[in-house]
């Protein structure tokens, strides 16, 4: 969701040197071979000791850089103090609720976030900081994939059988930090729907997508006795390039949710969830929600940008994801399986 500010700095600053500093490894695969990006640089301040986040800061704080911006949603006062260790001289970012004096230290220019604009939308506004106007019309995803990962998707399709058909991807999992694990769809309800699905569209077959840490969801799966295509991929990239070959997604509000729409996938699911707000909702405008009728339009009481998990215990989050029935998914996706039949 940062690339198209990227873009946009490239446009306003073209002899610019620009590098992209990121925790995760997928934001580093996704930035990979995008022409606006000079380096990107990867350090996992969750994982790492301070001592060594502190020595990298002070590595990179030693380039010089200008001009620093805490894209949005880094609401963690801790992002702040990284850009602040690193010192460029203009430090731009939003201001989240748990804004302080402290942060008037670290950062020189803020603004408020709004819960009402997109996320691209948040860091454009950035630009009046600087007195600048953007440029793009509307900024969206920008992904830039090679040849070789396009040629390794079609090949997977070819070895699977599934060249030239339609098939529904599916991301059973989501984030892993503080308690986001706990927005899922519930598995046993997966299991419901994905049986459900094989026995009346047996023509339309599922791949499964997800981190190596969530096969264990798949397991669970084969373990309900439950059909499936598991999509291997060597990195989130081939991954990437073997969703844009699927005729419809199914998800919650995931980095996969993302790709799935930065693909333009035909038809694109979104099961509801506490941490849905519209800054990070799928950046197109026919995307169809599943409602959770627990939710109701109160997505802030659940969940803000100011660090801190979704509200609410273990039980009560996974009451509220279990309150999506099977039989409200199932009906969101049948006009879509039968319009497949049609044609």
């Amino acid at each position: 969701m940062a690339t198209p500010l990227l873009h946009e700095l490239r446009l306003q600053y073209p002899s610019a040197l620009m590098d992209v500093l990121v925790l995760w490894a997928g934001a580093a695969e996704v930035l990979r071979g995008n022409p606006n990006v000079h380096e990107v640089i990867r350090h996992d301040f969750l994982k790492a000791d301070g001592s060594s986040s502190v020595t990298r800061c002070l590595e990179l704080r030693r380039r010089g850089y200008d001009l620093s911006i805490n894209t949005h949603t880094q609401g963690r006062r801790g992002y702040r103090l990284i850009a602040r260790l690193i010192g460029a001289r203009v430090r731009l970012s939003h201001e989240y609720e748990n804004q302080s004096w402290m942060d008037g230290l670290l950062v020189t220019h803020s603004m408020p976030q709004d819960y009402s604009l997109h996320v691209m939308e948040n860091n454009a506004r950035l630009l009046g900081l600087l007195g600048l106007e953007p440029r793009l019309p509307r900024p969206g995803y920008e992904v830039f994939l090679s040849e070789v990962e396009q040629q390794w998707a079609l090949g997977w399709l070819e070895r699977q059988g599934l060249a030239g058909r339609p098939w529904l991807g599916i991301h059973t999992g989501s984030g892993g930090t503080k308690n986001l694990a706990l927005r899922r769809w519930p598995i046993i309800r997966y299991a419901e729907f994905l049986k459900k699905w094989s026995c009346q569209h047996p023509a339309i077959p599922v791949v499964l997508f997800g981190a190596q840490e969530e096969r264990v969801l798949h397991d669970q799966l084969r373990n309900a006795g439950v059909k499936f295509i598991e999509a291997e991929t060597p990195g989130l990239r081939e991954a990437m390039a073997l969703v844009g070959h699927a005729r419809g997604f199914l998800s919650v509000d995931t980095v996969f949710m993302h790709i799935a729409a930065a693909m333009k996938v035909p038809k694109q699911w979104v099961i509801e969830t506490p941490t849905l707000n519209p800054p990070v909702h799928p950046r197109r405008e026919d995307w169809m929600l599943i409602p959770n009728p627990t939710i109701g339009g109160r997505h802030l009481a659940y969940y803000r940008y100011d660090g801190r998990p979704i509200a609410g215990t273990s039980d009560e989050l996974i009451r509220i994801m279990s309150s999506v029935s099977v039989e409200s998914v199932m009906d969101s996706l049948e006009p879509w399986a039968l319009g497949l039949k049609a044609g």
